[in-house]
């Protein structure tokens, strides 16, 4: 499997999450299967169905989590040296050229992204189009409505 990239705010939040899983969700869904084994005949038992699909989740999430860790590529943003490039990594401040609008957002891997954090993964149409632009350079994206042009106001490695 290719290496996956990942801030390392993205990798630690990875981390955070499997160990919650393994150590928390993990042996309350395993509680949960038993005592819903205790009120006898599984076959219409509803709590016993919903604790094994929960467990299939929980198992799947984390081998999915293991998986994305071990092939982890971890960048520091603070230590790319892209001289003014948009790179993996680095926050952007755009401009709608037609509304004028200024808005930030951070290249970042397909697990971290996060719209409403600012946050847009590296394998987007948006980033896409950023990527290996300079402050003044103008990016089209291909949007559902049509190409939209953005301005790159800064660059910044944080």
């Amino acid at each position: 499997m290719p290496s996956v990239p990942m801030t390392i705010v993205g990798a630690e939040k990875l981390r955070q999450e499997l160990h919650r899983l393994k150590s928390v969700d993990r042996p309350n869904t395993i509680a949960a299967i038993a005592e819903a084994r205790a009120h006898g005949d599984l076959s219409e038992n509803a709590e016993y169905d919903a604790a094994k699909e929960k467990q299939s989740f929980i198992e799947g999430r984390i081998a999915e989590v293991e998986s994305n860790l071990s092939n982890a590529q971890v960048i520091d943003p603070k230590l790319v040296d892209a001289d003014g490039r948009c790179v993996f990594g680095s926050t952007v401040d755009i401009q709608d050229v037609e509304k004028g609008e200024i808005v930030t957002y951070q290249i970042v891997g397909d697990d971290e992204a996060d719209i409403k954090h600012r946050k847009i993964s590296i394998s987007s149409p948006f980033a896409r189009a950023l990527i290996g632009k300079y402050a003044g350079d103008v990016a089209t994206v291909q949007a559902p409505g049509g190409s939209r042009e953005f301005e790159i106001v800064d660059v910044r490695y944080e």
